[in-house]
């Protein structure tokens, strides 16, 4: 297993990493990802360590709490071995102050997450959204405070914009304060819109991609077939409208050149589609999950392989969009204002 540096840190993580979404299985949208208990968790634990993955990703509203807690009892004995990712932010319960990046909401969620998780540090905590309610220098400070208490290690967001990231970054440089170097990410061969602005600025700032969602919410699982319907199996018919929006035209122009580069590789589509990731920039390490062992080898077998840049060409070609305003204009000034990628 190839390992990367997270971001500007000095911390390697692994290429792939195993995402828990699937665990726990509280509600009817966290039902239709999976619902692993504890004794299929550490077999699929198990397997991931044999494999050299050893970063597993989580997060407080995963199942209302029960992924961190089936996580934390399946690594028992094990927790020396494993990188354990962690999120917080979005509204755990009914409380007037469970929400959000507050001092006081960031604090009650890191000491509620390690007792869930049965551990005493967390590896990578990342603020799961942007609390424009909260002061910027009142979140890091309180950061701050939890990596200086070796609570946690390194620090990092997810869904953020440009300007919610780059402003934060320079709140931390202005008072010396821990720098965000992961941003977990919705990144796929039908989800590209990372490119535009994240990934330039992760390349001039240090950020690493922790890619979730990697197969576009399900749909490059190589199971879409043109003119078919959905097969009985695909969580799709429950989650399809609360993940983004994709244009059938579009999605299965994607799928053909990814049906014609597997054939040529010799591996399936979700391997074809992990690959290609792991070769674009700023990408420290990739979220697969797996509601079975099935899944779970399949998954691991885009590694240890390259795409040749031919069929890299053929599958930019097939997902490529225009980008939105201003990005499709500064093309045209590719001279002095070129991507930093």
């Amino acid at each position: 297993m190839e390992y990367r540096h997270l971001g500007a840190s000095g911390f390697k993580v692994p290429v792939l990493s195993f995402g828990t979404g699937t665990f726990g299985g509280k509600g009817e949208f966290f039902q239709a990802w999976g619902a692993t208990d504890v004794a299929e968790a550490r077999r699929l634990i198990d397997i991931c360590f044999d494999a050299g993955v050893t970063m597993f990703d989580t997060a407080d509203i995963y199942s209302r709490g029960a992924s961190e807690s089936v996580l934390g009892e399946a690594l028992k004995g094990k927790r020396d071995k494993a990188i354990i990712s962690t999120k917080a932010t979005f509204r755990f319960d009914d409380g007037p102050n469970n929400v959000g990046s507050s001092r006081f909401h960031l604090i009650q969620a890191v000491d509620s997450a390690l007792k869930r998780l049965q551990t005493d540090y967390i590896d990578l905590f990342q603020l799961h959204g942007f609390d424009a309610k909260t002061p910027v220098a009142e979140v890091l400070s309180t950061l701050d405070d939890l990596v200086r208490a070796g609570k946690i290690r390194y620090i990092g967001v997810s869904n953020f914009s440009g300007w919610h990231l780059m402003k934060s970054l320079d709140v931390a440089d202005r008072y010396g304060y821990p720098r965000y170097v992961a941003n977990q990410t919705y990144y796929s061969l039908v989800g590209r819109d990372y490119e535009w602005e994240l990934m330039p600025l992760g390349v001039d700032q240090g950020v690493g991609a922790v890619v979730w969602s990697p197969l576009g919410w399900g749909r490059l699982t190589g199971k879409l077939k043109r003119g078919q319907p959905l097969p009985e199996t695909s969580r799709l018919h429950k989650t399809a409208d609360m993940g983004p929006p994709v244009p059938d035209e579009y999605l299965f122009r994607v799928l053909d050149a990814l049906d014609e580069v597997s054939a040529e590789t010799g591996k399936t589509v979700p391997q074809v589609a992990l690959n290609w990731l792991l070769q674009r920039p700023t990408v420290a390490t990739v979220l697969i999950g797996a509601r079975n062992e099935e899944q779970l080898r399949q998954n691991l077998g885009a590694v240890g392989w390259n795409l040749t840049p031919e069929q890299v060409a053929t599958l930019d070609a097939a997902s490529a969009i225009r980008p939105a305003y201003p990005y499709w204009h500064q093309e045209g000034f590719a001279e002095r204002n070129s991507k930093a990628v």
